[in-house]
């Protein structure tokens, strides 16, 4: 007969992955943080006319990488989790993956962007102290990797911003 009661090895198994867990999310936040700051210093002495360049043989250009990496942590990270967004539906829509720029961004609106990219890790590592993630839609990304809960989708932005990065190194030296 099956016993009701967890026993003291089940709980403390519980605990120590609970704890692996936030101590995990607090190291995959902070490296979404730090990231975002190196990549501002990067292209920090670029003009907007060079973050709005798309350089021959491209698809976009420094400030949709950036404005995309914004929208692609929400989305996978508040969406998925049945939460609202942080940024506009306007935003989403420009940025997200399948766009290409159709207009270029003003110095304004790239501070905005800026101060999205650095201000929404704080909201974010909020709101998962906070427990709001409590659900996940599962998701499978374009490279075939499967999302089933917040930690997931957390770590696989980092590796999506990575190819970002990447992507705006190359741009860099287009412009």
């Amino acid at each position: 007969m099956l016993s009701s009661k967890i026993s003291c090895f089940q709980l403390k198994n519980i605990y120590f992955y609970k704890n692996f867990e936030v101590k995990n999310m607090k190291h995959t936040i902070e490296s979404l943080s730090k990231g975002r700051i190196l990549l501002l210093k990067l292209i920090d002495r670029l003009t907007i006319e060079q973050l709005n360049k798309i350089p021959e043989g491209s698809k976009n250009n420094i400030a949709w990488n950036v404005a995309h990496l914004v929208v692609t942590q929400q989305l996978l990270c508040y969406k998925f989790s049945g939460l609202s967004c942080l940024i506009s539906d306007e935003m989403i829509g420009g940025y997200k993956k399948g766009t290409a720029p159709v207009k270029d961004v003003t110095v304004e609106e790239f501070e905005k962007i800026k101060e999205l990219l650095i201000s929404l890790p704080t909201q974010f590592e909020k709101d998962y102290n906070a427990g709001k993630f409590v659900y996940y839609s599962e998701y499978t990304t374009s490279v075939d990797v499967t999302l089933s809960d917040i930690e997931s989708a957390a770590t696989f932005n980092l590796f999506h911003e990575g190819i970002h990065l990447g992507a705006i190194l190359g741009l860099r030296k287009l412009v």
